[in-house]
This record gives C-alpha cells, sequence and structure tokens, in this order.
C-alpha cells in the first residue's frame, strides 16, 4: 500500500512510499480509506516541532473510510461499514484534562495518510450518513476542538455574540458553524476579504478585517458593547484587545498560540469586568460522539477545499503554510 511517512532524509521530510498492509491484533479493525484531512500538527511535525516525533512513520489524525476486516468475531459487524476515526489515544480517566499518556493518531503510531490503517475498533464511529467521506475527513481533530472550545467550554447558544478570530482555518470554520447552529449570532475576523465574503455568505452577522486601523472599534459597536465569547487561535499581544471587546462576563477560550505568548495582558480589568480567559485543545471520547450527534442533528456540513490527490501532497502542505484555505484540506486516498 501506498503511505505518506515523515522522513529524516528526504529534503521535503516527506516522502509517499510502498508499505506493507497492515497486519490486525485483538481488538484490531482494518479501514480502507477514502479520505483524510491535514492538521497544523502534521506540518509541526514535517518542521520538527512536534514532541516524541519518530520518522519513517505515516502521517495523519483524520481519516474516513471503511471496514475492511477485523480480528475478533465479536466485531465482525463492522465490516463493510463507512466510518469516521477517533484520533483520540489514551485521554484518560478525567474528562476535564487529557492524561500524561494521551497521544494523537499520526505520531508516534501511524496515522490515516495510507490507502489503510489498522486502528483499534473503540475508536470507530459510524459516518454521518448526510456527508460524505471527504467531508467526514474533515471532521475528528478540528471538529472536536472547535465542539469543546465553542459549544462546551464556551455555551455558544441562542442570542449569544460569538466572534470567530482568524476565518478560514478547519478549527474556526466548525466553530463557526457550530455556534450558528446552536442559534449564536456570529462574527469573524480575517486579513482576506476573501475569506470575509466568503464567512459573510455563511451567514455571518458582520465581519472585520484585523488589518484595518480602527477594526476594533467598528468590532465594539456592531456587537452592541462587546461579546460573550471570543473564540481564537492566535494567542500573542493581541489577547489584549480581544479581551477588551467581551462584554461584562464574557469569556474567550483559545486553542493555539500562533502568535506567541502575551506579554501585556491586563489583569485589573479582566478581574473587573468579570471576565474570563481559558485554554481548551481537542476533547474526550464522549465529547466525540456529542459532537457527531450535534452535526447529524443540525445537518451540519464541514467546510472543506477541493479534495487532492495523496499523490500530489506537496500541493496540500503548501497550501496549509499559506493559510489561503476556506475549511480542511483534504486528501484523496486511492
Amino acid at each position: 500500500m501506498k503511505g505518506l511517512i515523515l522522513s529524516e532524509n528526504h529534503p521535503d521530510k516527506l516522502e509517499l512510499i510502498e508499505l506493507q498492509k497492515p497486519t490486525l491484533s485483538e481488538g484490531m479493525a482494518l479501514v480502507k480509506l477514502k479520505a483524510a484531512a491535514l492538521n497544523r500538527r502534521d506540518q509541526w511535525c514535517r518542521e520538527g516541532k512536534y514532541p516524541g516525533l519518530k520518522y519513517g512513520v505515516v502521517l495523519g489524525s483524520d481519516g474516513a473510510g471503511v471496514v475492511e476486516s477485523v480480528f475478533d468475531e465479536k466485531d465482525h459487524s463492522w465490516i463493510g461499514k463507512a466510518v469516521v476515526i477517533n484520533p483520540n489515544i489514551g485521554w484518560g480517566d478525567n474528562p476535564s484534562v487529557q492524561s500524561a499518556n494521551y497521544t494523537i493518531l499520526g505520531m508516534p503510531s501511524n496515522g490515516t495518510f495510507a490507502q489503510y490503517v489498522a486502528i483499534p475498533v473503540h475508536r470507530l464511529h459510524l459516518k454521518p450518513a448526510h456527508l460524505d467521506a471527504y467531508q467526514a475527513a474533515a471532521l475528528p481533530l478540528g471538529g472536536l476542538t472547535a465542539f469543546r472550545a465553542c459549544i462546551k467550554k464556551g455555551k455558544a447558544a441562542t442570542g449569544k455574540k460569538v466572534l470567530i478570530t482568524g476565518i478560514g482555518g478547519g478549527v474556526a470554520t466548525m466553530a463557526f458553524l457550530f455556534a450558528k447552529a446552536n442559534g449564536a449570532k456570529v462574527f469573524t475576523t480575517s486579513g482576506s476579504t476573501e475569506k470575509l465574503k466568503k464567512s459573510l455568505g455563511m451567514g455571518a452577522v458582520d465581519v472585520f478585517n484585523y488589518r484595518d486601523e480602527n477594526w476594533l472599534k467598528s468590532a465594539k459597536a456592531k456587537s452592541e458593547g462587546g461579546f460573550d465569547l471570543i473564540i481564537d487561535s492566535a494567542g500573542g499581544d493581541q489577547l489584549n484587545e480581544l479581551m477588551k471587546l467581551l462584554k461584562l462576563g464574557g469569556k474567550l477560550v483559545f486553542y493555539g498560540a500562533t502568535l506567541g505568548i502575551s506579554h501585556k495582558l491586563e489583569l485589573h480589568k479582566m478581574f473587573w469586568n468579570q471576565t474570563s480567559l481559558e485554554g481548551s485543545t481537542m476533547g474526550n471520547d464522549e465529547e466525540f460522539v456529542e459532537m457527531l450527534q450535534m452535526i447529524s442533528d443540525f445537518k451540519i456540513e464541514p467546510i472543506i477545499e477541493e479534495p487532492i490527490a495523496l499523490e500530489n501532497y506537496l500541493t496540500a502542505f503548501d497550501k496549509m503554510i499559506e493559510s489561503s484555505q476556506m475549511g480542511k484540506i483534504v486528501l484523496e486516498i486511492s
């Protein structure tokens, strides 16, 4: 089978090679993948910035396909089922936070950028019936991260004013869809006029280009005094400005820090305004089930780019590096 591995000696640090089809052991299923989606962690692995790197490992955490075989007779009913894979491994007993042994499919264990993956049966979930394999493959990491940040921690709901910063990425677009489906009034930011136009087409109440000098003042006015919830992935010193956009008692949930740490949080304003700043990433197994249920109940369709053939993986990675996409970048596995 073909598989895209992290390669120590290849100039691109990626290499599509022929691999042995996985063999199964107790409790395992063999999934023939139809689609897999990229995440930032795949590029971080490529750049040597991810902990516990192992070269020769098949990258990829998000995948959807069809169960081809199982090891145990008791799991025979899974054969032929269209599935999406939960990439959580070893979350642990505390639903609030992952365990010290927690890992994600695709590093250090073989992931989904291959024609087949061997996975524990308890990681399999039926694909939401209204989605195709490409849309379903966009769900696991981005969808779960967005669901936990926006719905579980952020409590985005009817009447709430929610600001999604940096619209365009997989998590941000999923957070937008979850918040809107739950009745929230959703606003977005981006440095791209095209992405802002697209988010208006998705139903955003209003949009703000963070390259505009007066966007913060405009956002404060358009939100009529501030937002109940802000979902952010950039971090950095802009956090201080975003916190000022919260209404009294509002919350900012962040799931990334692409701009690094913040050096100037105005703590006195935070406690005086009763606002809160909360970190979030991924989600537990129960939340994965809840996420899929919400997607099925509301017939939510993830935003994805036109699928790219696995053989053209560099095109997909380049697109992610450029941050030119709207939604998830998906690989077609043939």
